[in-house]
């Protein structure tokens, strides 16, 4: 774990690493993109979700979770009275691969860096994996997000719950029992449930760092 002795100098950290990624070039996805996705939401929240990566929307914007999938997911958060800007959103890779396809692990790779340094600046007490590629990539598995999703997972001295991504909740309409979206209101509602168990406070809605 990093300790920074002021609020001072963990903000020039989070300034410089917003830097790093805007130049970053360490693989062939930066050639590609229109913008880097760094991710935002609060910096002093204990809640982090992680995502694959950025889509068209997110790489026209260099916001993280905005279009289609992204404006599910604050409505996911909001039937739980989590607000969006309480979070910190971020993906694994920070620009977006080609016609949205998975990532590759040397991408992975080269951007892990940014990742695990924004965990390490966050500290959170849970991290919200969504879908498969961030679930298999932090907890370095080839389980997937159908027999993991909804466990609680120690990880690093918090805990990791993996997630359906919106995404995939968009190509599956049915609220039918045991459907992906009946499963994700109940994890939701076990995220909620985690949060007050723990005696979680998140913080007031600002987004100060997108």
């Amino acid at each position: 774990m990093i300790c920074f002795p002021s609020a001072a100098s963990r903000h020039r950290a989070w300034e410089e690493l917003r830097d790093r990624v805007a130049g970053c070039s360490r693989c062939d996805l930066s050639s590609s993109r229109k913008n880097t996705v760094f991710g935002q939401g609060s910096t002093e929240s204990p809640l982090v979700f992680v995502g694959e990566g950025p889509g068209s929307d997110e790489d026209e914007q260099g916001a993280a979770f905005v279009g289609k999938a992204g404006r599910l997911l604050t409505k996911i958060l909001a039937s739980v009275d989590i607000p969006r800007e309480s979070v910190f959103i971020t993906n694994v890779v920070k620009c977006r691969p080609p016609e949205n396809r998975e990532p590759v692990p040397d991408e992975m790779m080269a951007c892990s860096v940014f990742l695990e340094t924004q965990l390490a600046l966050l500290r959170p007490r849970i991290v919200v994996t969504l879908g498969n590629t961030p679930t298999k990539w932090l907890l370095r598995t080839s389980e997937g997000i159908t027999s993991l999703r909804g466990k609680w997972i120690p990880w690093r001295g918090a805990f990791l719950f993996p997630m359906f991504h919106p995404s995939y909740l968009l190509r599956n309409e049915s609220r039918r029992k045991g459907s992906p979206k009946d499963l994700t209101w109940q994890d939701v509602k076990a995220l909620r449930e985690k949060i007050d168990e723990l005696g979680l406070i998140l913080p007031p809605g600002k987004d100060d760092a997108s």
